[in-house]
């Protein structure tokens, strides 16, 4: 639909997910649940491999929560559909990477949207921020999730004072993998889709599953569990055809043929 505020495009094995929602991209209760229906079919169609998640315009990649539809009585525990608030941060059993371009102003649930991707590029004028503070609530996925992506002591300086910060900074933490010139952000998301599209899925799915599933265990019993193949992708890459191709491609020299299965 041409009012869709979440447009696709499919590129082989890859799938353009724009979030495009004058004037802002903002996102309330009805966008939040149609992005979790793209990403629940992305994360379910086996042709897909990767996506690229980005905001339309060039001003905005996403300013978070729609402030308006909270102003006319949309309530901050709404329900926001399958994958909860921009459809990625609670999506079960999402196993493949997920690109996030940065075009523009990431705050609050946009920002908590770009750290639930994978890999972050950004174009030079972006900019980041958890303005929560400003409005008596709290960023409920950040709080939980960039003290352990950034040194401790920014993370709460940028959770207590809701203070931007530029590319320059974001990349001096490692909060993003990269910065490039505007014009180029999306033909660089798109190169490092192609190389990660022609990498092995079921690898990819464990390394996914591993990490979102270990995160509060000790390592000890993570690595029992992964050596008992314990998680349903590690059990699935052990005894695959991909596996055995990639043994093959070793020994014969040349680059393997992944079928993901």
């Amino acid at each position: 639909m041409s009012d869709d505020p979440v447009k696709t495009v499919r590129n082989g094995a890859v799938l353009e997910v724009t979030l495009d929602r004058p004037k802002a991209n903002a996102i309330d209760a009805a966008t939040s649940r149609r992005m979790g229906e793209v990403f629940e079919a992305f994360r379910d169609d086996p042709e897909l491999r990767v996506a690229i998640l980005t905001g339309g315009g060039e001003k905005f990649f996403c300013p978070g929560w729609d402030l308006k539809a909270a102003a006319d009585g949309e309530a901050a525990n709404v329900d926001y559909g399958v994958g909860g608030f921009g459809g990625l941060q609670e999506l079960p059993g999402l196993n493949k990477p997920v690109i996030a371009a940065v075009n523009g102003l990431a705050f609050g649930g946009g920002f908590e949207l770009m750290i639930s991707c994978d890999i972050i590029i950004a174009a030079e004028h972006a900019t980041f921020a958890l303005p929560e503070i400003n409005s008596g609530v709290i960023a409920d996925a950040a709080t939980l999730k960039l003290p352990n992506r950034i040194p401790y002591h920014i993370a709460m300086e940028m959770l207590f004072t809701g203070r931007r910060i530029d590319t320059e900074e974001a990349a001096r933490w490692g909060l993003i993998n990269q910065v490039v010139p505007d014009d180029s952000l999306m033909d660089v998301a798109r190169e490092k889709a192609a190389l990660l599209a022609e990498g092995p899925p079921l690898v990819f799915a464990a390394i996914k599953e591993v990490l979102r599933e270990t995160e509060n265990m000790k390592f000890h019993d993570a690595i029992a569990k992964m050596n008992r193949e314990e998680f349903p992708t590690i059990s699935t890459l052990y005894h695959s055809e991909d596996q055995l191709e990639g043994a093959r491609a070793f020994a014969e020299k040349r680059a393997p043929v992944w079928k993901g299965k």
